[in-house]
């Protein structure tokens, strides 16, 4: 699917973990993924609220839970700089949607890292 809003069609997501050689970029790019997946699924649900966003951004929560192996096994982790870079990117996604108005740590609630 195309992502149709052209502010997140542009997007790179997870630019700075890319420029930090700290993250295998085999790895970012399944980060990056996760995030493009989530602007397909708010895209084709069209959530009117909050509560509906978060059901989608929580989903998307629980695949970076499960990424943290792969960035273990490649001698990285999803530590405070990559948090912040994630949660950005959250955040980015929300606004980009119509939603300036999410809780930031409510998007990405649900996150072991």
């Amino acid at each position: 699917m195309s992502l149709t809003n052209q502010q997140v069609a542009g997007h790179t997501f997870l630019e700075g973990m890319y420029q930090d050689d700290h993250y295998p970029d085999h790895v970012v790019d399944k980060g990056a993924a996760i995030l493009r997946r989530m602007c397909e699924r708010i895209e084709a649900a069209k959530p009117s609220e909050l509560a509906a966003l978060y059901v989608l951004t929580h989903a998307a929560t629980q695949e970076f839970n499960a990424l943290e192996a792969d960035f273990d096994a490649a001698g990285s982790e999803i530590e405070t700089v990559a948090r912040e870079m994630i949660g950005e990117e959250f955040w980015f996604v929300a606004k980009a949607y119509g939603f300036a108005d999410a809780d930031h740590e409510e998007l990405i609630a649900g996150r072991n890292w």
